[in-house]
């Protein structure tokens, strides 16, 4: 199976919140990857860190990217971004805007979604969520 990461789940990484690492080898069979979208949210907030934790944090999301694909935002997930939006939008269920993103790469990919963030992604209709343990 491939599972797109949430921000979340590498900002839980990075905090020691999860063993990330570990619980990749948990999941041996699969394919990870990140979306497009993810990656600026994770750099957005280095570029927002303090000097004192700027250098440590970007460290850490070089090594945490390193060899995870990404997967760009492309006119299939454009499609697939607007079906979900208006959808959510209509039932007054709206989710976060960089959510609707990852959502609608996972779903156009057949991928699922690994998140600490179920509220949100459980709005999503068709949406399979892992909660990573570890």
């Amino acid at each position: 199976m491939v599972i797109i990461l949430d921000a979340d789940v590498i900002i839980r990484g990075e905090k020691e919140a999860i063993a990330v690492e570990g619980w990749f080898d948990t999941h041996s069979d699969d394919q990870f990857e990140i979306a497009a979208i993810t990656v600026a949210e994770l750099w957005h907030g280095i570029e927002r860190a303090t000097a004192k934790h700027k250098v440590r944090r970007e460290s850490y999301l070089r090594r945490a990217l390193f060899g995870l694909p990404i997967v760009p935002y492309t006119q299939a997930t454009a499609l697939e971004h607007a079906r979900i939006w208006a959808e959510l939008e209509s039932t007054g269920k709206m989710i976060g805007y960089y959510d609707l993103i990852v959502a609608a790469t996972a779903l156009e990919r057949g991928s699922a979604v690994a998140t600490f963030n179920d509220r949100h992604f459980s709005q999503v209709r068709g949406l399979k969520l892992i909660t990573p343990k570890g």
